[in-house]
């Protein structure tokens, strides 16, 4: 039976060998400043479209609605609250025949379509995943053009929850095809503000 003492010194031997061995300081590597050419707005709309979703202005959203007959709305976004059906429950197990939900993003990524969005515009963490369509509304002054400006924005912003939010949901591993709605929302529509 092998004591405590070897056990010890066994790992001392091996945690000295380890802080023995040479290794020499190594710069990281600057990141360049990527840049994107052309018009951000159209940059965004072409990488949510290539992610299967839709960006609309606020007139064409408001056409677009009444042409949907959601049985269940919900909006926590300023700009489309009197569109809301229903309220906002604390348990989101009541969220399950969620026709529509309307949020707001805090910032868009030209280069990828991705929309980061935190706790405090969620409401209830599974309501981007359970709604059946989701609806984003987006200030057009929050583009940026990479993903580098993107967390350089959002930083050491205290938050218990964010994520990006890209496309409705999707997977292509069912059989290699492409399948719409598979986790989640099964559109995404960006309202432009």
């Amino acid at each position: 039976m092998v004591s405590k003492e070897q056990i010890m010194s066994s790992r001392e031997r091996i945690l000295s060998a380890i802080a023995g061995v040479p290794s020499e300081s190594k710069k990281l590597p600057e990141i360049p400043a990527f840049r994107l050419a052309g018009d951000l707005e159209e940059l965004f709309a072409t990488a949510i479209m290539g992610n299967k979703g839709e960006v609309l202005s606020k007139e064409e959203f408001e056409k677009w609605l009444p042409t949907m007959h959601f049985s269940k709305v919900i909006s926590l976004s300023n700009h489309f609250k009197t569109h809301s059906t229903h309220e906002l429950p604390e348990d989101p197990h009541e969220l399950e025949d969620l026709g529509l939900a309307i949020l707001e993003g805090q910032l868009g990524v030209a280069e990828n379509g991705a929309i980061w969005m935190e706790d405090s515009n969620l409401g209830l963490r599974a309501l981007p995943f359970i709604t059946e369509h989701l609806a984003i509304v987006l200030d057009r002054n929050k583009l940026v053009e990479t993903m580098h400006q993107g967390y350089d924005l959002i930083g050491n912003a205290s938050s218990g929850f964010g994520l990006f939010i890209a496309g409705p949901s999707k997977t292509a591993d069912i059989e290699q095809s492409l399948v719409i709605g598979a986790h989640g929302a099964k559109s995404l529509r960006v309202v432009l503000i």
